[in-house]
């Protein structure tokens, strides 16, 4: 127990030090709340006049569920970016020369992202609800969506910190380049349905999609189903795809971790 209660003390001060470093960069955390709300906006009430859904229904309300899990996933790129720095600056040198547990070192910054995470999807509902998203099958259903989708953020955490170790910041980068496609061929914006039939497999079986469509269906939004074995167990797909990131790079980040050596 008492190695526990090293690791949860080490996880909060390392948190707490990258909440610190947000709330004296008010210029960053502006632009990570304002990029996903202009990009509803767009979407939304440019583009959506001209969108469909796949059996019907309002685009918003499609679109507000995919709008969540894109906003998700770019989280890894925040993660690989500030771990990358962190490792290129010397401060994990610095954690790791420190009577510090090495799990909690990782771990803490896990709970700092999903703290940005879980801000990142309370301004983007409110934004949603604005312009006319609702969730019709009750404040229930809706905590359980919105916890799918942290509990895959958690688990994209911990690939962003192991890919974070692995390379440079300026690599680090270039990581928008892979995740943009990555949100894009999924059920983010567009029904499976109404794309290529290769194009549909990608979409129907990426982790992402799983998350929103379960979400989809949680809220009570248009865009739920498909004749799919992955589209008709979304639900349970949200679930595992997170656990399986999770017991893979978990154990990788904290070896790599270990092993650091820059």
């Amino acid at each position: 127990m008492s190695a526990v209660r090293f690791a949860a003390v080490d996880s909060w001060v390392v948190a707490k030090r990258d909440l610190i470093h947000w709330v004296r960069e008010p210029v960053r955390v502006f632009a990570n709340l304002a990029y996903p709300v202009i990009s509803v906006l767009i979407f939304g009430l440019v583009f959506g006049s001209a969108m469909n859904v796949f059996g019907g229904g309002d685009y918003i309300e499609f679109l507000m569920p995919g709008m969540f899990g894109q906003t998700i996933a770019f989280g890894v790129g925040t993660t690989m970016m500030m771990v990358s720095m962190d490792a290129d600056r010397g401060v994990t040198d610095r954690f790791r020369a420190s009577p510090m547990s090495q799990t909690g070192v990782v771990a803490g910054r896990s709970i700092a992202d999903l703290v940005n995470s879980s801000l990142e999807l309370l301004v983007l509902a409110l934004c949603g609800l604005v312009i006319g998203w609702s969730f019709d099958n009750g404040l229930l259903n809706a905590l359980l969506a919105f916890a799918l989708f942290l509990w895959l953020r958690f688990a994209l955490v911990w690939i962003g910190i192991y890919l974070g170790l692995l390379v440079k910041p300026e690599a680090a980068q270039a990581s928008w380049m892979f995740l943009f496609p990555l949100t894009m061929f999924a059920n983010t914006f567009v029904s499976p349905e109404l794309m290529p039939g290769w194009l549909r497999v990608v979409a129907e079986w990426n982790p992402l999609s799983s998350t929103v469509a379960a979400a989809r269906e949680l809220f009570g939004n248009p865009g739920v189903g498909g004749d799919s074995w992955a589209a008709q167990n979304s639900l349970l797909l949200a679930v595992l795809w997170p656990a399986v990131f999770v017991a893979v790079f978990w154990p990788l980040s904290v070896l790599k971790y270990r092993n650091l050596s820059r």
